[in-house]
């Protein structure tokens, strides 16, 4: 019998009463301070700069408060006042063309991109910078450099282009048709490159003896992006497409840079009208109505998220 065995078998057995009752003092010496001690710094920032300020907007969405005065308790009707604001319809179905673009847009290119890009072998880390590279750039600065693309005169750079071919001048950000896909482009191009680097994180793990067996039944290229490549990045697929999802609902940064919410509010945003809700009157912004669409804004994402990975779960899994 060997010694393992041994030691089991002089053993006894361990009862419920003879185990070790867990009080403060056990807890301690186990390293429970320790690790407390370690976590509390982490702990102290993610509140305040994270719990504290959503437990601040739920507060404040039921005040009426300029962050000066004395706030004074309203209730409903911050609610009410967005829910009766006529510029809130416009906003949301701004927002969501704006999101529907994007996902037309921008989210098929940076996979198409990350395929073609992990088929390279002696360019691939030329290529990766050149697609992180937007996600470098400030977002002041990427947009200064896309509004001089966007000059609507005959010698801007866009204009220019598409002069050669006898067509334009187009008054890309002047006018209510052009200017929200205007806008798409411009955030497609500043944000593609971080999918992309996702994308190819996973195309790693994928097994090249999946490709090897679709070369030898002859699949093409197309056949092996659809039938291997895809099924193995589903689940990568779908987190990034409910990022773009509500990273396309809080658009703000493009809209507010490039037009202010015109040409005749159509590029203003849900957060570009909580923007103006709280500093589009100087010191006397109306931060309760802010506060108030935050909140509904907040819930929503929530609840679609929600429904989104209750309703993919199957499909992600299989």
């Amino acid at each position: 019998m060997s010694s393992t065995s041994e030691l089991l078998r002089r053993r006894p057995p361990r009862s419920a009463a003879g185990r070790r009752r867990r009080t403060a003092l056990t807890w301690v010496h186990d390293g429970g301070l320790t690790t407390l001690l370690f976590a509390a710094p982490l702990l102290i920032v993610f509140t305040l700069f994270s719990w504290y300020p959503i437990v601040r907007a739920v507060v404040m969405s039921v005040q009426q408060t300029n962050l000066v005065t004395k706030p004074v308790y309203v209730g409903w009707a911050n609610f009410h006042q967005v829910l009766s604001d006529p510029l809130l319809p416009t906003a949301v179905r701004n927002t969501g063309y704006f999101a529907v673009l994007a996902l037309v847009l921008g989210y098929p290119v940076p996979l198409f991109l990350s395929v073609l890009m992990s088929d390279l072998r002696r360019s691939r880390g030329l290529f990766t910078v050149l697609a992180y590279l937007p996600v470098v750039v400030p977002p002041v600065v990427a947009v200064l450099l896309w509004r001089f693309f966007y000059d609507s005169s005959p010698d801007g750079v866009f204009n220019t282009i598409f002069g050669w071919v006898h067509l334009g001048p187009f008054s890309w950000l002047d006018s209510a048709r052009t200017a929200m896909p205007s806008l798409v482009l411009e955030a497609t191009w500043a944000a593609a490159g971080g999918t992309v680097i996702i994308y190819l994180a996973a195309l790693v793990a994928v097994p090249p003896e999946l490709y090897d067996a679709a070369d030898v039944d002859g699949a093409s290229t197309w056949r092996k992006v659809w039938h291997v490549t895809v099924p193995q990045l589903r689940g990568v697929m779908l987190i990034t497409l409910i990022l773009q999802i509500i990273g396309t609902a809080q658009v703000f940064i493009e809209p507010y840079l490039f037009t202010r919410g015109g040409p005749d509010n159509s590029t203003t945003t849900v957060l570009l009208l909580i923007y103006d809700y709280a500093f589009g009157n100087s010191l006397g912004g109306d931060y309760g109505a802010a506060a108030a669409l935050s909140l509904m804004l907040a819930v929503f994402l929530a609840v679609f998220s929600l429904l989104f990975f209750r309703v993919t779960r199957s499909w992600s899994s299989s």
